[in-house]
C-alpha cells in the first residue's frame, strides 16, 4: 500500500476539496467557474496558488527561517511572491557571509 504524499497532508480541507472538484470538472476552468460561482480568471487565480503552495511543500526544507517563510505563504500569511523575494534575500545574504 502507497502511503499519502505528504504535500496532500499539508493541504487544508478547502483546497483537497478544489481539487477533487477540479478532477471531477475534467480540468475545466469554466465548468469549476461556474461551481464555485465565480469569473473564470478568479478560479485561474485559486489554481495558480495551489500550484505554489503544492510546489513550496514538496521542498524539504532545514533552515527554520526558510520553513516559516514557506509555512506563512502556504496558510495564506504571506503572498508567495513576498516569499520567494525574502527567501532568495536571505540564502544571498548567508552565501555572502
Amino acid at each position: 500500500m502507497e502511503r499519502i504524499p505528504e504535500w496532500i497532508l499539508q493541504l487544508e480541507e478547502e483546497d483537497l476539496a478544489f481539487i477533487k472538484k477540479f478532477v471531477l470538472a475534467s480540468g475545466s476552468l469554466k465548468e469549476m467557474a461556474g461551481v464555485y460561482g465565480v469569473s473564470y480568471p478568479t478560479v485561474r487565480l485559486r489554481l495558480d496558488k495551489l500550484i505554489q503552495k503544492i510546489k513550496m511543500s514538496e521542498q524539504k526544507e532545514s533552515e527554520p527561517y526558510v520553513k516559516l517563510i514557506k509555512n506563512l505563504a502556504m496558510d495564506d500569511k504571506l503572498d508567495f511572491e513576498t516569499a520567494k523575494l525574502l527567501i532568495t534575500a536571505y540564502r544571498k545574504e548567508r552565501e555572502e557571509q
